[in-house]
């Protein structure tokens, strides 16, 4: 049978070798060219390789494909599962478009359960989330605006953060304790707020300026202002010559911000984000700024509940559609976002907000980009967890099929873009790959854990060869060794 079918194969190669036609996939010179394109490519690659003393005890899983035809030019350990770090978010963003689209918003509605009587409102005013991770707090500033001109000068009740839009698991499942003062770890809450347009919801920045004279302690300021964190400043303001050494940090469950280190005269500003302990609160808190603001007032407590349905709708805020979120989540590699939007996907898909279900549908709809979820271990949607395992092989698959998508445009344009020095454009990668042969010529998603590195994406040779490729290093010494060794391997790539 093996024998009968090499037969019919040589005949259709010969066949439409005698046909005249333009050298395709099947023709005696494509093929040729194909076996000579992946020795070359090969011979270089394994070269670079095995001249790394970095790699040595570690493992780089690395794929590389023909954009146009997905056909596998070089492979290296692509078959073998392993962390993907953030490039787990290229699946967590695909899928979205997929299930949610590229204009779908996240509404922040706000309700009373009571009625209106000469500017007063006889009952609960309620504030729901929905997931929005773009709402600012100039948002909350219109709402209560809109409050006002409806009439309502005084809440004859409470003031209530409804956030059960989502369940009140806050953070993935691996995710480390020592994180949880993090912006890239910051509790998931369906009401939520960031402090500007990079959309780190549930984090306060701190802006930190030097004192001014040299021993004095340094200026912080919160953006937004929130009693949600108390600052304990112990920071000293150091001399030109001396070193920059700021460090955040909030215990679990506390709301005090402990920041040391030292910050030279001459600085001007330095930017630093802290998680809050209660995005809710948070939220609740800059909300209430707000109405005070508008002079409402009110004389009930604020606090979490649940909206009842016998309550009416008073004014919405819709956030940017997803679209243009995406440009902050895959830019800037924003892990809030990612876990979101695997709990977003849950309640529209199965019903509930929370990462078991969310997880699901994204394991369900990796089947149609050729994917076997059952080969993968898929922990959370941002990459943060160190035992995601993926192969590098199923990563360009994957960026081989999703560019049949409608919304593959929207989709690629959402990836850092190399040597791109504007934040929102070439975002992780605007200080990488800025060489004649590589400027702007690779878009594609970096990953950072300890001992890990990845960049997964698409690029252009210097020739216009247009390459899918995936590298996945794990188990590295120092994984900033592991971004140089990615960026050699593209400048190689480049070449050819």
């Amino acid at each position: 049978m093996a024998f009968l079918k090499k037969g019919i194969l040589q005949i259709l190669i010969f066949s439409i070798f005698l046909s005249g036609s333009t050298p395709n996939a099947f023709s005696p010179m494509a093929l040729a060219a194909e076996t000579h394109k992946k020795a070359t490519i090969s011979t270089a690659l394994e070269s670079l390789l095995q001249s790394e003393p970095d790699l040595k005890g570690s493992l780089a899983g690395i794929s590389i494909r023909d954009q146009e035809s997905g056909n596998i030019l070089y492979e290296h350990m692509s078959d073998l599962r392993l962390t993907p770090a953030s490039n787990m978010k290229l699946l967590t963003s695909a899928v979205a478009l997929k299930v949610l689209g590229e204009d779908y918003q996240f509404i922040t509605e706000i309700y009373g359960d009571g009625r209106v009587v000469n500017g007063h409102l006889k009952g609960n005013l309620y504030i729901k989330g929905n997931g929005d991770t773009s709402l600012l707090a100039t948002d909350l500033e219109k709402m209560a605006k809109e409050l006002k001109q409806k009439g309502i000068r005084y809440i004859d009740g409470n003031i209530i953060g409804d956030d059960s839009w989502y369940d009140d698991t806050p953070y993935s499942v691996d995710l480390a304790w020592s994180d949880e003062s993090t912006y890239y770890g910051a509790p998931i809450s369906a009401l939520t707020l960031s402090p500007n347009k990079e959309y780190d919801a549930g984090t306060v920045l701190l802006e930190i300026k030097p004192g001014k004279n040299i021993g004095e302690p340094v200026v912080i300021n919160s953006i937004p202002r929130t009693s949600e964190i108390k600052i304990k400043n112990m920071v000293k303001t150091g001399d030109k010559e001396s070193g920059t050494s700021l460090k955040v940090e909030r215990k679990h469950n506390s709301k005090v911000v402990t920041v040391t280190g030292r910050l030279p005269i001459t600085t001007s500003l330095k930017k630093e984000w802290v998680s809050v302990d209660n995005p809710t609160k948070y939220t609740l808190d800059v909300f209430q700024q707000a109405l005070k603001k508008e002079g409402i007032q009110w004389n009930g407590a604020v606090q979490k509940g649940k909206t009842p349905q016998i309550a009416s709708l008073i004014t919405t805020h819709a956030s940017i559609p997803l679209s243009e979120l995406l440009i902050p989540f895959m830019k800037l590699s924003n892990n809030t976002i990612a876990e979101t939007l695997i709990k977003e996907m849950g309640v529209v898909k199965k019903g509930k907000g929370s990462f078991e279900k969310g997880l699901a549908v994204l394991k369900e709809e990796l089947i149609a980009f050729q994917l076997d979820p059952n080969k993968m271990l898929i922990r959370d949607g941002s990459g943060i967890s160190p035992i995601d395992y993926i192969s590098a092989n199923d990563l360009s698959l994957f960026l081989y099929e999703v560019q049949a998508e409608p919304w593959f445009a929207t989709f690629s344009q959402a990836l850092p873009v190399s040597g791109m020095e504007e934040r929102l454009v070439g975002g992780t990668l605007r200080n990488r790959l800025n060489g004649e042969n590589t400027k702007g010529k690779v878009i594609a998603k970096t990953g950072t854990l300890t001992s890990v590195s990845t960049l997964s994406g698409y690029m252009e040779s210097t020739n216009g060869k247009k390459y899918i490729f995936s590298i996945l290093l794990n188990h590295l010494v120092d994984e900033e060794k592991g971004k140089e060794i990615e960026d050699r391997i593209i400048e190689t790539l480049a070449e050819y």
